[in-house]
């Protein structure tokens, strides 16, 4: 294992980070690596490894012009604690994942025992910060934010950000190469979610078709926080996986 090729190979750019398996213990989603204005710092979560460490290197022209344009305010990241009837239990949310066609294990996906839900957690940093549950049955609300987080769910590695609402359209998004995607959860965007979206170079605002003003809105914000914003105009919600939007996504994302 050599550290100096893997932070070769992922080309990590100013602000960003990426989550992985770690390299030394081989532990799936527990190691990060992190670009800040050149420093490398890399980490494994796992309490039994000891694989951390960092080192410089050298700055392009978009990290320096990036680091000197306006990005939002800082967002405190309070510890979300996960309550006991939060359970990994496949078998309760299987029919909803096979219907969404989502990997649970992949996703690290929930079951909230009191409230009949799966909970997807918000997951930043390698640490949970939030989770969000969407009710399997007739429970409402739908979709549950539990904790206070303001920080958006997140699916998926790459260098283009596609900007959506509910977590199964940025599990999709995210299953795809080279796409993020990032679930807002909300009706418009927060000084989180513009420090988060400010590390890519490329954010496509992909929200649902009758969402259009919202879309405009969300792409004329991000302006001067992220360099290429674009626009996704869909025929139906990313969730469903139309073939043409996907097709549309994928090129737009180029």
């Amino acid at each position: 294992m050599n550290i100096n090729n893997i932070i070769s190979d992922l080309s990590l750019v100013n602000g960003e980070t990426k989550r992985m398996t770690c390299p030394s213990c081989n532990t799936k989603n527990t190691f990060t690596i992190t670009n800040n204005m050149g420093s490398i710092v890399w980490n494994c979560y796992k309490a039994s490894c000891s694989m951390s460490g960092g080192t410089r290197t050298s700055l392009t022209a978009d990290d320096i012009r990036k680091s000197i344009r306006p990005v939002a305010e800082e967002t405190h990241v309070e510890t979300f604690v996960r309550p006991e009837w939060f359970v990994r239990d496949y078998q309760k949310i299987a029919s909803f994942c096979n219907e969404w066609q989502l990997d649970a294990q992949d996703l690290g996906l929930l079951y909230d025992v009191k409230e009949h839900r799966v909970v997807f957690p918000v997951i930043h940093n390698g640490v949970t910060v939030d989770a969000t549950g969407r009710s399997l049955g007739k429970r409402l609300p739908k979709w549950k934010r539990y904790g206070k987080s303001s920080l958006p769910y997140v699916s998926g590695r790459g260098k283009t950000a596609v900007v959506v609402e509910d977590c199964i359209s940025a599990a999709v998004v995210g299953d795809s190469d080279g796409c993020v995607g990032v679930a807002v959860l909300g009706t418009s965007l927060s000084n989180a979610h513009k420090e988060y979206l400010s590390q890519f170079s490329t954010a496509v605002i992909a929200l649902d078709p009758d969402a259009l003003p919202k879309t405009l809105q969300f792409a004329k914000e991000l302006r001067g926080y992220v360099d290429n914003v674009k626009v996704l105009r869909l025929t139906d919600d990313l969730k469903y996986q139309e073939p043409t939007d996907i097709h549309n996504l994928l090129t737009l994302g180029d």
